[in-house]
């Protein structure tokens, strides 16, 4: 090293002393005694430095932080809660200057299917049936909107229904018809909620069509849609950004390029597209400490790493039974509307820190990266003199998401000062909210906490940062930790618990509290009934949807406790295909979700042919018990299933039809009901006594 570059490095080590001792003398009392420990006067402990300015001119257009409900039935509780636990949910998630104050709501566009937690209602059940008031996703975007009027909307299909693939489970041999089905699903958010939606997905982690994107796309601009959006694919950079590389009109015709799980980081044939990109399905973790840090390093790391401008959470809100997969993988967690319970996760606050402070449309800083000793910080402004600095040091052990894997690293403490160039040279105060994360015990209290302003001193700020750590730093005074009252305490599902489905006008148009996990099981009215079943839960799919996942050859929706052992269920059935059709009562239902196919429990059937069953497992492959049962279908019948320990029996209108032993049958599980096929069954006067 020459003479002259040693000089120049010590002169530069004594400024930043200099720099960072100006800026302790400055600092008030009591924010110094927060911020700056005696670690910070030691002669030995070095400091990194760094410039935010926006003389370079700025980078990418900030496009928001968002959370998925879909994919599938993830916010299928959320509807059930009474006033006013459901409206204080919905604040937390979408109401501004409050809780996680998200910029963007994704939803399922519904397609009959499973699609990992349950499955979502179409709006065209068959071809020609058009219905826009089938499951809750009109409402839950409405109540955001309700909320944040500037929020974005996007839909994306994961399943389809069947009769767009004509009998394949494919969706692109007809495009135009598919392009159709979508655009209608726009149309009717439109005509029927006055909804706009703002941009629409392709087919989730699935493949994509070259030939369908475009007649989307002109079908988009024929019906007037021209603002609306596309993002492809909903999957991987790969090879979605060659395509439309190597295709003009393709490139034209996609705005968005949307990776899912990208590990912060993206490819260069998605730079060279010159698209906004996307981590448009991220996160899928346990919402504790360890999954806040996740989101806390992803959603500064997935701009710093791969230029992405909008990072979305799978999954919005953890409403959704908690055995089923991916359990409490929502930003909150709302999964008892029996007892009124929720909890206002670690996650919620984490997306405060950049939420509330930088909006959509804002920039992010050229002058942004990682820091010396491990972490991240980004910097954006609106253009107009704002800035909004997020500083995040989440170790290894806090930090990992579900997926990818995540390579080891180190983070120790640091120190930081920032130089505040070109526009920003002139501000002189900072407001700051500080998170905590990994604590032991942890404690709420260091979650988006309020601290003292940080005034500026010769254009420079010094942070000392510890370990799991996010600092924002801003000019935004708006900032607000909200709160409701607390809510009531957590309770198990009702032990006694019935529903006759006597609903003339439903809110919504699935019954409270069934999850239905193949096929859709709707509110039905019979006009013309004279046996006193005008009112009933239907199952309503006659052919088996473009899957997603893997959904049974049965249809099922469980309802409960999954830890009930000992049930006596009772409900009134009515077949409605002769000879072929079936339909069943069950308890101790072990599996649902993307696993439904192969869920054992204790399962009731009687058949059209006149026959009866009791299967331990869905796919009627392992019987315990079967013969006559003197059953037809079009007719009405009271099945009784009552499991005690390791025995259990049968009733057909109140009269025995069977016993059993039960051997390597799970010991617990849900309830459930559910029919033989893809057939319309019909179910009544359900009642549990667990």
């Amino acid at each position: 090293m020459s003479p002259l570059k040693v000089w120049t490095n010590r002169l530069r080590g004594l400024l930043l002393q200099w720099l960072l001792l100006l800026s302790l003398l400055s600092a008030t009392g009591s924010f110094r005694s927060k911020i700056f420990t005696k670690h910070v006067l030691r002669s030995n402990l070095s400091t990194s430095f760094y410039v935010l300015d926006d003389t370079p001119g700025l980078d990418r257009v900030f496009d928001g932080i968002g959370g998925v409900s879909g994919g599938g039935a993830t916010s299928r509780l959320l509807v059930n809660y009474p006033e006013p636990y459901r409206s204080e949910i919905l604040d937390y998630l979408f109401k501004p200057n409050f809780g996680a104050s998200l910029h963007i709501l994704k939803v399922e566009i519904g397609g009959d299917g499973q699609t990992t937690d349950g499955t979502e209602p179409s709006h065209m059940h068959y071809k020609g049936d058009e219905n826009y008031f089938r499951g809750y996703e009109w409402w839950l975007m409405k109540e955001a909107k309700k909320r944040n009027p500037n929020i974005k909307l996007i839909g994306l299909p994961w399943s389809f229904p069947g009769w767009i693939g004509s009998g394949k489970s494919w969706p692109y041999d007809s495009p135009s018809i598919t392009a159709l089905y979508i655009v209608s699903w726009i149309l009717g958010a439109k005509k029927y909620h006055n909804l706009d939606i703002d941009y629409i997905g392709i087919w989730n982690e699935r493949s994509f069509d070259i030939q369908y994107i475009k007649i989307l796309r002109k079908m988009l601009n024929q019906k007037d849609l021209d603002r609306v959006k596309i993002i492809a694919s909903d999957n991987l950079w790969l090879p979605i950004s060659i395509s439309m590389l190597l295709d003009d009109e393709l490139l034209d015709a996609v705005d968005v390029i949307g990776a899912h799980y990208p590990g912060t980081h993206t490819v260069q044939d998605a730079l060279k597209t010159n698209k906004s990109l996307w981590s448009s399905e991220d996160y899928s973790t346990f919402n504790n400490e360890v999954g806040g840090g996740c989101w806390a390093r992803i959603l500064n790391q997935n701009f710093v790493n791969g230029h992405m401008t909008s990072t979305i959470a799978w999954n919005l809100v953890a409403s959704y039974y908690p055995q089923l997969p991916f359990g409490r993988d929502g930003l909150m967690t709302a999964q008892e509307p029996w007892s009124s319970h929720y909890v206002v996760e670690t996650p919620i606050w984490i997306s405060a820190h950049t939420t509330q402070f930088a909006q959509p449309g804002w920039r992010y800083l050229k002058t942004v990266g990682h820091l010396q000793n491990g972490g991240s910080y980004v910097a954006l402004t609106d253009g107009l003199g704002n800035l909004t600095i997020i500083i995040e040091t989440m170790t290894h052990e806090h930090s990992k998401c579900i997926r990818p894997p995540l390579p080891f690293f180190l983070v120790s403490e640091q120190t930081t000062t920032f130089s505040l160039q070109g526009t920003f040279k002139e501000l002189r105060m900072l407001q700051v909210w500080y998170s905590k994360l990994g604590k032991k015990p942890w404690n709420d209290t260091f979650l988006f906490k309020q601290l003292p302003p940080l005034k500026i001193t010769n254009g420079t700020v010094t942070l000392q940062l510890g370990l799991d750590e996010v600092y924002t730093l801003t000019t935004i005074t708006t900032g607000q930790k909200g709160s409701h009252p607390t809510p009531p305490e957590s309770r198990p599902f009702p032990s006694n618990f019935e529903d006759n489905f006597n609903v003339g006008n439903p809110p919504f148009s699935e019954a409270p509290n069934f999850a239905d996990q193949t096929g859709v099981f709707e509110y039905f009215t019979n006009d013309q009934d004279t046996s006193g079943h005008s009112f009933t839960l239907r199952q309503v799919l006659t052919q088996r949807p473009i899957t997603w996942a893997m959904d049974a050859d049965q249809t099922i929706s469980i309802i409960g406790d999954h830890n009930w052992r000992d049930i006596t269920i009772t409900c009134d059935v009515y077949m409605e295909t002769p000879v072929t059709g079936g339909i069943f009562i069950a308890g101790r239902v072990n599996k649902g979700g993307s696993f439904i196919r192969s869920a054992q429990g204790v399962f009731f059937w009687i058949l059209a042919n006149g026959t009866y069953e009791v299967t331990g497992d869905l796919e009627r492959r392992r019987i315990i018990k079967g013969g006559k049962a003197n059953v037809m279908a079009k007719k009405w019948y009271t099945l009784t299933l009552n499991i005690t320990d390791s025995s259990a029996y049968g009733m057909l209108n109140n009269r025995v039809l069977w016993k059993a032993q039960l051997k390597h049958l799970p010991r617990n599980g849900w309830a459930a009901i559910g029919t033989h096929s893809f057939e319309f069954g019909q179910f009544d006067n359900f009642h549990i006594q667990a």
